[in-house]
């Protein structure tokens, strides 16, 4: 079941989003400003919506990495904190004076969220943070979640019918079957 507020390409900006910091293995992908223009330029016009991609500044980029610590928050508390993970959401929102747009082409009728600044981190705060909500409120808290890879600390959010996701992809689930299958055969 997909709900009208969120596009997959949405949910995957967040998520994306959140793994541009990678804490067990130390890195970050957002360091710099040219590091944030091109995850603008991999995630679609609506990422930087109001914004020259050549005229971001240092500024945008701390703002980004703010937006992201929130969509990270989000992704890692909403399975065990669901309401901590809301709340999260909610001042995220409200912090970038989000307002939600009903949108018509083709016959179709959609809603989208959009924030009225100009700010690059308002637009993907708006457009991450509520397609977050909107698998929240359509397939549950349990749907977002960090990889239970021993080794990773990766978010994802499950879109799958049967929402038993674990894993942030399937190299970390093959790795954590290749572990367990050399656990059960080594010699004790």
């Amino acid at each position: 079941m997909v709900d009208a507020c969120y596009s997959s390409s949405a949910v995957e900006m967040a998520v994306d989003l959140a793994n541009t910091l990678r804490p067990i293995k130390g890195e970050d992908a957002l360091e710099t400003v040219e590091q944030l223009r091109n995850f603008l330029d991999d995630h679609s016009p609506d990422a930087s919506r109001g914004t020259d991609p050549q005229r971001l500044t240092r500024t945008d980029l701390a703002e980004v990495r703010a937006v992201r610590e929130t969509v990270r928050g989000v992704l890692e508390r909403a399975s065990t904190d669901a309401a901590a993970a809301a709340a999260l959401i909610n001042d995220g929102l409200r912090d970038s004076r989000a307002t939600p747009m009903l949108r018509h082409d083709r016959d179709r009728w959609w809603t989208e969220v959009t924030s009225d600044t100009d700010r690059c981190s308002a637009h993907l705060a708006a457009t991450t943070l509520s397609a977050l909500a909107s698998v929240i409120a359509t397939l549950g808290p349990a749907r977002l979640g960090v990889c239970a890879g021993p080794n990773c600390r990766a978010t994802y959010v499950d879109l799958s019918r049967n929402g038993s996701k674990q894993y942030c992809t399937r190299t970390c689930a093959h790795r954590a079957s290749v572990a367990a299958y050399r656990s059960r055969h080594s010699p004790h």
